[in-house]
């Protein structure tokens, strides 16, 4: 449901610029996404502006990136939305909102990396890059990252909704994937910066493979596990194990059993909004779906093997 009752435009977004960066305000502004946090407007051709529009938390992620992803941007092998500036809440709309570089590329929700190779070098060499000791001070995961054995009802309330619409035909076995990582010993490493969100629609693709990361207001630090969950949801088949060579360094098992897990509760939201755009209910999206569902295939298949 939208929280932000002004009417998002472009008229709205030039007024705003003219209001605080008139240096910005003549650049042509073309709507470019409507994300589940917020609105992404181009503004020329390098320049993006990010609008929070659909939930109340937007506000306060927008705020996170533009603390700290400046300073671990220019660490990352791949493009991602650095913040140039930052809009504050005025009478004209009353909420933050950021400026950021432009990442070209598409959705993997849409375009697939087909380079699975590439791809998992890629992702790799991202997650590498970004996976470092964050200081004390870095925030915490919202709702994610913890201990997964907290995530039981979570887990049981997903199963039984995917199950009750037909998404999952082996429940015993999505059951037996997250019991296993459940179990497994939690993380005692130091808290790594992780990006939080990586779904197939917050990573960009080009040409076949990654290309860029978008959506950095999750960023939290933690347990690398939730992060290197992405690998199940964002490579084609077969090629997990080369993702989990080329990351460095290299996990230890319980740590990709954890990993697993939480492919399964990320595979459920992929699923769900995935089953709610298919069928016109609101915030649904139909191409989340065909990534879980092969998410999943690939994760009941990695235990049974």
């Amino acid at each position: 449901m939208t929280v932000t009752e002004t009417d998002i435009t472009a008229e709205l977004i030039r007024d705003l610029l003219r209001e605080q960066h008139p240096d910005l305000a003549d650049r042509p502004v073309t709507l470019g996404a409507l994300g589940w946090d917020n609105q992404v407007w181009r503004l020329g051709d390098d320049l993006a502006v990010r609008m929070p529009w659909a939930t109340e938390t937007a506000d306060a992620l927008l705020r996170k990136e533009h603390a700290w992803l400046p300073a671990l941007a220019p660490h990352l092998p791949l493009q991602v939305p650095v913040p140039q500036r930052l809009g504050e809440p005025s009478e004209r709309f009353p909420r933050p909102w950021l400026v950021t570089t432009w990442v070209p590329g598409e959705p993997a929700d849409r375009a697939p990396a087909t380079r699975g190779a590439e791809a998992a070098d890629t992702l790799a060499a991202f997650l590498t890059a970004l996976h470092r000791p964050a200081p004390d001070e870095a925030p915490d995961g919202r709702d994610r990252g913890g201990p997964l054995a907290d995530t039981a009802q979570y887990f049981a309330d997903g199963l039984a909704s995917v199950v009750e619409r037909g998404l999952v035909h082996d429940p015993d076995a999505v059951r037996a994937v997250w019991e296993d990582a459940a179990a497994a010993p939690e993380w005692a490493g130091p808290r790594l910066w992780l990006h939080g969100d990586l779904h197939p629609a917050n990573i960009l693709t080009t040409d076949g493979t990654f290309s860029g990361v978008i959506d950095f207001g999750d960023l939290f630090a933690g347990d690398p596990a939730f992060d290197l969950a992405a690998a199940w949801l964002l490579l084609p088949d077969g090629f997990a194990d080369r993702f989990h060579a080329a990351y460095r360094p290299a996990a230890d098992a319980a740590t990709l059993r954890r990993a697993r897990g939480w492919a399964v509760l990320r595979a459920f939201g992929g699923l769900l909004v995935g089953d709610a755009g298919v069928h016109g209910r609101p915030g649904g999206k139909a191409t989340w779906g065909p990534p879980a569902q092969a998410a999943m295939r690939r994760l009941t298949a990695s235990v049974q093997r």
